[in-house]
């Protein structure tokens, strides 16, 4: 087993770890893994005020992942309005709204990702399906996309805490 202490919180790992990002380039599918993730241990910290600031590099290696992305999620979630930040030694991110009143869809909106399953192609002309597809397609997507953000619009960071993922 190895360890990595960050803070006051050791992180320990006993083989390869799996993280959200390889490097501190980071696609849209992964910033809503990473901002929630965050959120919810802020909250677990109990990081309210700026005296409980906890650093990117303590948030990164909880997830773990590169600093880098972690301080790109911060700074969406902070112009979003749900938490605040402080650069330089000392900095970090401390949440400004109780994790029980923010919904995961909120944290999707802030972050500017989406549960869009993607947009129907255009059918060919002439053909009975392809004339007919990109239609029902795109009725179906947009029933997906809606129940979706019901869904995540029912649980808050406060959630993610408390419940059994089964639970949520």
């Amino acid at each position: 087993m190895r360890g990595r202490k960050v803070g006051s919180t050791i992180f320990m790992a006993s083989g390869p770890r799996l993280s959200y990002l390889s490097g501190p380039i980071m696609s849209d599918s992964q910033k809503f893994p990473v901002a929630a993730h965050a959120l919810a241990y802020l909250a677990h910290k109990q990081a309210t005020g700026a005296e409980r600031a906890i650093s990117s590099a303590e948030l990164a290696a909880s997830m773990p992942t590169n600093p880098v992305v972690v301080r790109r999620v911060t700074a969406m979630l902070a112009r979003a309005g749900l938490i605040d930040t402080r650069a330089g030694a000392g900095g970090g991110a401390w949440l400004k709204v109780d994790p029980a009143a923010i919904s995961l869809d909120a944290v999707l909106k802030a972050v500017g990702g989406c549960t869009h399953l993607g947009v129907a192609p255009p059918g060919a002309k002439g053909c009975p399906v392809g004339e007919m597809i990109p239609e029902a397609v795109s009725a179906a997507i947009a029933a997906a996309d809606t129940a979706a953000s019901e869904r995540l619009a029912r649980i808050t960071v406060a959630d993610l805490l408390k419940a059994p993922a089964e639970k949520l």
